[in-house]
C-alpha cells in the first residue's frame, strides 16, 4: 500500500474530519485510523452494537408517507375543481333541485378517482431504494470472515468482495486485485471501473474518477477486494440521491397550470354575467329572488362542469394507446406534457445506445483498416475491408482474443466483463469457435490484468502432445507496444521499427479520438519451459508479436438517430448527459446528429445559475457529470420556459426523472429507483418510443383544446341568448326550459363530447413547433373565434325564436312552437359545431372528416333523439315541446349549418394567411428549418 497521499492540514478542520469527507485522499491506513478500525481484523461484536445505535441500520430513511385524505385533497384543491364545488352547493341552495348539483359531484368524484388510481403508482423511489439493500455480505469481525447482513453494516466494518457480489455500502479500498466495478447506474459509465487501493490527489475528483471507493449497489465485475466502509445509509452516494430524490419538488404539468389558468377566466366571466343580469333586472324593476335564481343559473352555464371529467377520459384513452406504443404512463396528466416538450435531456448508455460493448475498427499491424459490423454481443456480422469485402486477419489474432478472455457470451448474453465479452463477439465473426478453441488449448499459467501494468497474459497449450505454450496478451495499446517486438503481416513477421511504431501510435490516437475505448492484441510462442514463478511469467510476455488494434465502443440504437433527427424537426431539442467521458459521449453525439457544444461537469461547476440558464440550451452533449449536475441543466431549461422531459435507467438519475416535467425510465435496463421516480416508462428502452409519445401527447392536447372550444362555444352561446331575452324582454326572459337546458347539457358533455377524445392525431402534428409552456388553453385568438361563433349560435337562435310565429303563421298559435324551433336550432349548431371544432384551421370537407366513427354514432343518435323529443308526445309533454314539420326541420337545420358556413371561411382566411407567412421553425438557436409546416 502507497504511504504517500495528500494529508495537508485544513485550518479549523481536524485531520480525523480531512480523512473521513475525503477518504480517497489518504491512504488506506489512515482512513482505518480515524474510523478506530484494524483493518486486519475487523470490528468485534461489542463495537458493531454501539456504532448500530450511533450510526443506524446500513438502510435508506423511510419517506413519511401521505395519508390518503391528503393524498385526495390535493387532487381536490386544483382551481376548477373548487370552482365547480362551489356552483354545485350555490345551484343547490338557490334552485332547490338537484339535477346539476348532483351531475356537477358525480364528474368531481369520477375525475378524483381516475386520478387517485394513476398516480398512486408514483411514490414508490424511496421503496424501491429500500428494497435494493437486503441480501448479505461477508465481513471480518473479530478477525474472521463471517456473513452478516448488509443492513448490520457499520462504519469501520471490512467487507470482504470478489466478482459477483453487490457492493453493500460506500467505502475505502484496503486491497484491490484485478478489481473492476460496474458502476452505470451511479455515475453513468458504461465501462467497468478498475479500482485501486492508491491514494489519489485531487480533490475535485468527480464521483466516476475515485477509484479507490466504492458505492453501494455497485457491481463488482471481476477480481477480487477488502473494503473499509466509510458511510452506510442515507450517509453514502445512494442515500444523497435518495435525499435529493425525496427533497426535489415536482412541477404543475403545463396542462394543470392551463386548466387552472382556464378556470380563473370562467370564474371572472361567471362574476361579470351575475353582474351583468343582475344591473339589467334591477333597471327593469324584477325581483331579487328571481334575478339571483337567473343569475346563478347562467354562471353555472358558463362552467363546463365536463371539463374534468373529459379530460380524465381523453387522457386515459391516451394512456391506453401510449402503452400499446410501449410507453407506460403513470400520473394521467403527464400524457399531455408529452406535447408540449421543447427539450429531452437523455441519458447515453442504454437509452440512446445498446450498453452492450462492440468492436467497431479493427486495424491490422500492416496498416489495413477494417471495419466491423453487427451490434451487441450477437455474433451476427462481418469484418469487412475500406472496399467492403471480407478481409480476416490470420487465426491466431482472434485465437489470442478468444484465450486471452474470461469472458463467455451465449445467445446474446454475456457474463463477465463487457470489453472481454466484444473481443469474443470479433472472435467468433473472425471464424473461431471460441468455446471450442478453450476447450483444446488449455489455460495453463496467467498473469492477471492489474491496473497498475495494464495488460493479461495467459498461457495456453494445445492439447496434442508436445505442442508448444503460446503466450496471448492484452491490454492498453502503449503498454503492450512496449513488450512488442515484430508485427504480423500477410509477408510474415517484420521488427517493429520506430517509424512503424509511431504510425501505429498514430492509429490508436485516431480511435481514440473518435471516441472508441482501444486495446492490443499479441502472443507468441513460447521457446523455453513454462517458468513457475509469477515474476518470470511477467517477464515472459515480451518480444510480443503484434495481430490487431481494435476499437470498442457501445454503439447508437440503430433507431435513435431518426428518432431524434425527427424530435428535431417538430422543433424538439436532445441533449446527451452521461456519466461517460467527453470525446465518446462527443463521438455518440456526433453519429447521432446531436447538435451543439459539448461540456464536462467541471464546467458546469464554473458557472452560477444565470450563466448555465444562459448557456443551457446550446449544450448538446454533457460528460462526466453528477445526479447534481442534471437537475441543474433541468432546472435551467425551466427557468428559460422551456418543458423538459429527462430519459434514464440509472439510480443517478432518478432526482432528475422526478425534477423534470416529464421524467421517461427505460423499462428493460432501468433500475427500480428510476421507474418510481418517473411519470413514464418505455416497456422496450426505445428512445424512438418517445418520439411517438410526443406524436401521441399533442394529439391528446388537440383533443382537449377541441372539447374545450365546443362546450365553451355551447356555454357562451348559451350566456348570449339569455342574456339577449333579459335585455330586449322576448320569451319572457327564459327562452329554454330547465330540462332543454339539461338536454343540451347532455350533448355539450356526454357521448358527443367524449367522441371527441378519441379522435385520431393530425398527421401534420409533427412539423408543428412545441407549445409554448405559457400558453393558455384559451388564447386571444381562440377567444376571439369562440366569441364570434357564440354570437353566431346567439343571433340565429333569437332570430328564430322571434320570428317562427311569423314565419309559420299556421303554427303561431301553439304555446311552446317558438321555444321548440329555437331549441332545435341550438341542437343543430351543436351538432354542426361539434364537426367544425375537430381542427382550428382545416376544412371538414376531407377525408379525415370521417375518421372518427364514434363522433358520427354520436351525431347520428343525437338527431334521432332531438327527432323523438319534438315529435313523440310521451316526451313533448316532458321537454315543452310541439311537433314541427319538415319544413320547420329543414329551416333549424340550415340556420344551425350557419356556424359552419361562418367558421368555414374564417379558417380558409386563416390559411391562406398562414402560408404567406411561412414561418420559420427553430430549436434553440442551434439549427433553424425551414419549409411547409415548419
Amino acid at each position: 500500500m502507497s504511504s504517500q497521499g495528500n494529508s495537508g492540514s485544513i485550518p479549523g478542520v481536524s485531520l480525523q474530519q480531512q480523512v473521513l469527507e475525503s477518504p480517497w485522499l489518504f491512504p488506506a491506513e489512515e482512513v482505518a485510523s480515524a474510523l478506530d478500525t484494524n483493518p486486519d481484523a475487523g470490528l468485534d461484536a461489542g463495537e458493531v452494537r454501539n456504532r448500530l445505535d450511533r450510526y443506524g441500520p446500513n438502510q435508506l430513511a423511510e419517506g413519511k408517507k401521505v395519508p390518503v385524505w391528503r393524498k385526495i385533497l390535493a387532487l381536490l384543491s386544483d382551481r376548477l375543481t373548487i370552482v365547480l364545488i362551489i356552483a354545485a352547493v350555490v345551484s343547490a341552495v338557490v334552485s332547490q333541485e338537484w339535477e346539476t348539483p348532483v351531475v356537477i359531484l358525480l364528474v368531481i368524484i369520477l375525475n378524483t378517482t381516475l386520478n387517485y388510481v394513476q398516480e398512486q403508482r408514483a411514490e414508490n423511489s424511496l421503496e424501491a431504494l429500500r428494497n435494493a439493500s437486503v441480501d448479505n455480505c461477508r465481513a471480518l469481525r473479530s478477525g474472521n470472515p463471517v456473513t452478516v447482513e448488509r443492513t448490520d453494516l457499520v462504519p469501520g466494518d471490512v467487507v470482504l468482495l470478489e466478482a459477483g457480489d453487490s457492493v453493500p455500502a460506500d467505502g475505502r479500498l484496503l486491497e484491490a486485485v484485478r478489481l473492476q466495478v460496474a458502476e452505470a447506474a451511479l455515475t453513468g459509465e458504461s465501462k467497468p471501473t478498475n479500482k485501486a487501493a492508491a491514494p489519489l490527489s485531487d480533490p475535485q475528483l468527480p464521483v466516476a474518477d475515485r477509484v479507490n471507493l466504492l458505492f453501494m449497489d455497485t457491481d463488482v465485475t471481476r477480481g477480487r477486494g477488502v473494503l473499509l466502509v466509510t458511510g452506510t445509509g442515507m450517509d453514502t452516494q445512494i442515500g444523497t440521491i435518495a435525499h435529493l430524490l425525496g427533497s426535489t419538488r415536482e412541477e404543475k404539468t403545463t396542462l394543470q397550470r392551463s386548466i387552472d389558468q382556464l378556470a380563473r377566466v370562467l370564474t371572472y366571466i361567471a362574476f361579470a354575467v351575475v353582474a351583468l343580469v343582475f344591473v339589467l333586472g334591477l333597471l327593469r324593476g324584477d325581483s331579487w329572488e328571481d334575478l339571483f335564481l337567473t343569475a346563478v343559473s347562467l354562471a353555472v352555464a358558463t362552467i363546463p362542469e365536463g371539463l374534468t371529467a373529459v379530460v380524465a377520459f381523453t387522457l386515459a384513452m391516451g394512456a391506453s394507446r401510449l402503452a400499446a406504443r410501449g410507453a407506460i404512463i403513470k400520473q394521467l396528466a403527464a400524457v399531455e406534457t408529452l406535447g408540449s416538450t421543447s427539450q429531452i435531456c437523455t441519458d447515453k448508455t442504454g437509452t440512446l445506445t445498446l450498453n452492450e460493448m462492440t468492436v467497431r475498427r479493427l486495424y491490422s499491424p500492416a496498416g489495413r483498416r477494417f471495419r466491423v459490423t453487427g451490434n451487441g454481443y450477437s455474433t451476427d456480422g462481418k469484418i469487412l475491408s475500406p472496399d467492403g469485402e471480407a478481409a480476416p486477419l490470420p487465426p491466431e489474432a482472434y485465437m489470442a482474443m478468444a484465450l486471452c478472455n474470461d469472458a463467455s457470451v451465449e445467445d446474446g448474453r454475456l457474463t463477465g466483463d463487457p470489453t472481454e465479452g466484444s473481443l469474443v463477439v470479433l472472435a467468433e465473426k473472425g471464424g473461431i469457435d471460441v468455446a471450442g478453441a478453450r476447450a483444446t488449448h488449455r489455460r495453463v499459467a496467467e498473469v492477471p490484468f492489474d491496473s497498475d501494468y495494464k495488460f493479461m497474459a495467459t498461457f495456453n497449450r494445445d492439447d496434442d502432445a508436445g505442442a508448444p505454450v503460446h503466450c496471448n496478451v492484452k491490454g492498453a495499446p502503449g503498454v503492450v507496444l512496449d513488450r512488442t517486438a515484430f508485427l504480423q503481416t500477410p509477408d510474415g513477421l517484420v521488427p517493429l521499427d520506430p517509424e512503424e511504431r509511431a504510425r501505429i501510435s498514430r492509429d490508436v490516437e485516431s480511435l481514440a479520438n473518435a471516441g472508441l475505448r482501444t486495446m492490443a492484441v499479441a502472443g507468441r510462442v513460447l521457446d523455453a519451459p513454462l517458468p513457475a514463478s509469477p515474476d518470470a511469467l511477467f517477464a515472459e510476455a515480451a518480444s510480443l508479436v503484434l495481430y490487431a488494434v481494435v476499437g470498442i465502443l457501445d454503439p447508437p440504437r440503430q433507431e435513435a438517430a431518426e428518432a431524434i433527427a425527427r424530435a428535431r424537426a417538430a422543433g424538439i431539442d436532445v441533449h446527451m448527459i452521461t456519466g461517460d467521458h467527453l470525446i465518446t459521449a462527443s463521438a455518440i453525439a456526433r453519429d447521432l446528429g446531436i447538435e451543439g457544444r459539448a461540456a464536462a461537469g467541471t464546467a458546469l461547476d464554473a458557472m452560477d445559475d444565470t450563466e448555465l440558464r444562459r448557456q443551457a440550451p446550446q449544450l448538446g452533449v454533457l460528460a462526466r457529470v453528477s445526479p447534481e449536475h442534471k437537475i441543474r441543466i433541468v432546472e435551467a431549461l425551466q427557468a428559460d420556459g422551456y418543458i423538459v422531459a429527462m430519459t434514464g435507467d440509472g439510480v443517478n438519475d432518478a432526482p432528475a426523472l422526478k425534477r423534470a416535467d416529464i421524467g421517461i425510465a427505460m423499462g428493460i435496463t432501468g433500475t427500480d429507483v428510476s421507474k418510481g421516480a418517473a411519470k413514464m416508462i418505455l416497456t422496450d428502452d426505445n428512445f424512438a418510443t418517445i418520439v411517438a409519445a410526443v406524436e401521441e401527447g399533442r394529439g391528446i392536447y388537440d383533443n382537449i383544446l377541441k372539447f374545450v372550444r365546443f362546450q365553451l362555444t355551447t356555454a357562451w352561446g348559451f350566456v348570449l341568448i339569455f342574456l339577449a331575452a333579459a335585455t330586449f324582454g322576448f320569451a319572457g326572459g327564459a327562452p329554454f326550459t330547465a330540462l332543454q337546458i339539461l338536454w343540451v347539457n347532455i350533448i355539450m358533455d356526454g357521448p358527443p363530447a367524449l367522441a371527441l377524445g378519441v379522435d385520431r392525431t393530425d398527421p401534420e402534428v409533427m412539423k408543428r413547433p412545441p407549445r409554448p409552456a405559457t400558453e393558455p388553453l384559451l388564447t386571444g385568438r381562440r377567444i376571439a373565434v369562440l366569441t364570434m361563433l357564440g354570437i353566431v349560435m346567439a343571433v340565429g337562435t333569437c332570430t328564430v325564436l322571434v320570428n317562427a310565429p311569423r314565419w309559420f303563421p299556421e303554427s303561431a298559435g301553439s304555446t311552446n312552437f317558438a321555444t321548440t324551433m329555437a331549441f332545435t336550432t341550438f341542437v343543430f349548431y351543436q351538432v354542426f359545431n361539434l364537426l367544425n371544432v375537430r381542427s382550428e384551421t382545416g376544412s371538414i370537407f376531407t377525408l379525415r372528416t370521417f375518421t372518427n366513427r364514434a363522433i358520427w354514432v354520436s351525431l347520428v343518435a343525437v338527431v334521432v333523439l332531438q327527432i323523438l323529443v319534438v315529435q313523440l308526445s310521451f316526451f313533448a309533454g316532458i321537454f315543452d315541446t310541439v311537433p314541427l314539420t319538415s319544413a320547420q326541420w329543414f329551416l333549424c337545420f340550415a340556420v344551425g349549418a350557419t356556424v359552419l358556413v361562418v367558421s368555414e371561411i374564417g379558417k380558409a382566411v386563416q390559411r391562406l394567411s398562414a402560408r404567406r407567412r411561412r414561418p420559420e421553425l427553430t430549436t434553440t438557436g442551434r439549427k433553424s428549418y425551414q419549409g411547409e409546416g415548419l
